[in-house]
């Protein structure tokens, strides 16, 4: 039997590059794809078997690091041809030049030189098509196809589907479009040869929108990349709507119809640049839950003139489990007393501060919860200033809040706040 001719240091070199695609990518200029990150993600795209999802924030770089796994399939999987779909030809177009461009990179050139002993050639380069002298199928598809949700899918087959960002803006506001979306979805399956699979790519813009029928996605937040910083992302969540930025950047859906609360207040620091303690001397309030769903809301504030500090922790836990916790947070930021409803545990909850040696002021709560929370809520909230570190699901789901919200522990906690400080 003949024996197999050992692996050259060049050849050694073009193969550790192919299977660590980030390096690979910043070679070719991306400098901006992270192994750890970056890396997992390209790692599947490119040797995954089963179908995949991966939803990531604006400005995660998905879209460079899909262009640079399709160019590492066509190097390394000669004999699969890729459908690569995304919302428009414009927005085809796009990627499929990046793909044209890697592959006449002088890396490229050279990592095919050493592995095939050939330079890469492209024998079909367009907008929509790309075919290189390393496609091993003889005739029919082109290696690569791009094509806009507006185009005919009919009569095409492909072994590797990639769809891109096909679920958009317009998904959000059209039902119309996001049931269009989901039947071409539902037709990509027609699509695949098989042993194919489908990889797709987005964000989610809609409760209803064709990641319904996707797999269950790999998700990575604007709070999990490490791409943005604290002040960006505050800046962005200023900078739009409430339902804009919790979809693109925090992939969740809230709600924009019927909501009281339509902007983030302002985000400031602990201090000021005196070294001032905004919330020092403030108030405390815990909306406890014991069960089931509802979680367990904490707030702590202070009024100074016609502004309210306010400082938001929600917790999907029995108060049991959180009760030091709040209690710490309240000795550490110096706010008590700690109010609590009497209505729900007769007086359990305040007596069980009291046994942790805080203060703490039972009330009985008789006010409607919509009226309580659409009338000093609402009133105070143009004057509200959140303070850095409070959870941004308290934030969210005062922002979701309607008079038909399934959840409204944290609204009923700021609003309680605010009553008892506008009565002050």
């Amino acid at each position: 039997m003949a024996r197999t001719k050992p692996l050259t240091t060049q050849q050694e070199t073009a193969l550790w590059l192919l299977r660590h695609p980030a390096e690979y990518g910043r070679r070719l200029g991306y400098t901006l794809l992270r192994d750890a990150l970056h890396g997992p993600w390209m790692e599947e795209i490119i040797w995954g078997i089963e179908d995949m999802t991966l939803q990531s924030h604006r400005g995660s770089y998905k879209t460079t690091c899909l262009a640079v796994s399709i160019v590492n399939i066509m190097l390394t999987q000669r004999g699969k041809n890729i459908i690569f779909l995304r919302k428009t030809d414009n927005d085809v177009a796009e990627v499929l030049q990046a793909v044209r461009a890697a592959l006449l990179h002088p890396l490229t050139q050279a990592i095919c030189q050493v592995l095939t002993g050939k330079p890469l050639e492209l024998y079909l380069a367009t907008n929509k098509k790309i075919t290189t002298s390393l496609y091993s199928r003889a005739g029919g598809a082109p290696q690569l196809l791009g094509i806009g949700l507006g185009s005919s899918l009919t009569g095409k087959h492909a072994d590797i589907i990639i769809t891109d960002d096909i679920v958009n803006r317009l998904d959000r506001q059209s039902k119309a479009e996001r049931e269009r979306t989901k039947q071409i979805y539902q037709e990509l399956q027609n699509l695949r040869n098989p042993g194919g699979r489908i990889i797709n790519t987005g964000t989610p813009w809609h409760k209803e929108d064709a990641f319904t029928l996707m797999p269950a996605p790999m998700q990575y937040d604007c709070y999990t990349t490490g791409l943005l910083s604290k002040e960006q992302i505050e800046q962005l969540r200023m900078n739009m709507a409430p339902s804009l930025f919790a979809a693109n950047y925090e992939l969740k859906h809230i709600a924009s119809e019927g909501a009281l609360f339509t902007s983030v207040p302002k985000i400031l620091r602990e201090t000021d640049d005196l070294g001032n303690h905004r919330l020092r001397n403030g108030i405390a309030h815990i909306d406890a839950a014991y069960g089931g769903e509802d979680g367990t809301a904490f707030t702590l504030a202070r009024k100074e003139g016609d502004t309210i500090y306010l400082y938001g922790r929600l917790w999907q836990s029995h108060v049991d489990t959180v009760l030091q916790t709040a209690i710490r947070l309240s000795k550490e930021y110096q706010c008590g007393p700690i109010y609590v409803e009497l209505n729900a545990d007769k007086g359990y909850l305040s007596r069980e501060i009291r046994n942790h040696n805080y203060a703490a002021f039972g009330y009985t709560e008789d006010e409607n919860k919509y009226i309580k929370i659409s009338s000093y809520l609402r009133k105070w909230w143009k004057n509200i200033v959140i303070i850095q570190g409070t959870d941004p699901a308290y934030i969210d789901q005062i922002l979701d809040y309607t008079d038909t919200a399934a959840h409204d522990d944290a609204p009923d906690s700021a609003a309680s706040v605010c009553r008892i400080l506008d009565r002050r």
